[in-house]
């Protein structure tokens, strides 16, 4: 099986709670909007499908990436947390997929080249069902490439746990991919951590 067309879901329904108003995914990000960013970098990763969860329409996350081939899908039950956006996102794919890459959409240090790693470190006869990016000194975070046979517990997640009794349990399958610095676990969910990354990364 090649994995350079493995799906990528990535999960963009969250309400930015914590941002006091402003929507962290819309933040300008390298020149554009950070959901666009996002999803341009999922696109030069893999030549499968993208799915992007999204909040009901009408949203302005719609309108920063309608114009780009990939597939929107609407989370009625957004609210409920994380866990909805994963079971619409797992629904989408086609009915054949061996494997997916789940991406979290605010975590601005991820690269295409990271993703691609993570990608290229997949192998389904090896005995592993999750490949995983990690932070450089080795904590794991993201993105999080499940292989099929976890489908079924994924579209049955509720609440807003992001799979973790799911990746726990198959502690002994698990691949971490160690990536740069802190791109797969920093996300920036607050005015404050964003004013903080913008001063540590002053040309993006």
């Amino acid at each position: 099986m090649s994995t350079t067309n493995i799906p990528i879901i990535l999960l963009a329904a969250g309400q930015s709670s914590r941002m006091r108003g402003r929507d962290k995914l819309l933040e300008i990000v390298d020149g554009i909007p950070l959901l666009r960013r996002q999803v341009l970098m999922a696109l030069g990763t893999t030549t499968g499908p993208v799915f992007v969860t999204l909040p009901p329409a009408p949203h302005p996350r719609y309108g920063v990436i309608d114009d780009l081939d990939v597939t929107l899908v609407p989370v009625r039950d957004a609210d409920e947390g994380m866990n909805a956006s994963i079971r619409r996102g797992i629904a989408a794919l086609p009915p054949d997929t061996a494997a997916a890459m789940m991406l979290l959409a605010d975590l601005p240090d991820l690269t295409t080249d990271d993703l691609t790693r993570c990608l290229g470190r997949v192998d389904l006869m090896s005995g592993n069902s999750i490949w995983r990016g990690a932070t450089a000194d080795g904590k794991p975070g993201h993105p999080i490439i499940f292989a099929a046979e976890h489908f079924a517990g994924l579209a049955s997640l509720r609440g807003d746990s992001g799979g973790r009794d799911i990746v726990a349990a198959a502690q002994d399958q698990t691949q971490l991919i160690p990536l740069p610095d802190q791109h797969a676990r920093r996300d920036l969910d607050t005015p404050e951590a964003w004013a903080t990354w913008r001063r540590e990364n002053p040309e993006r």
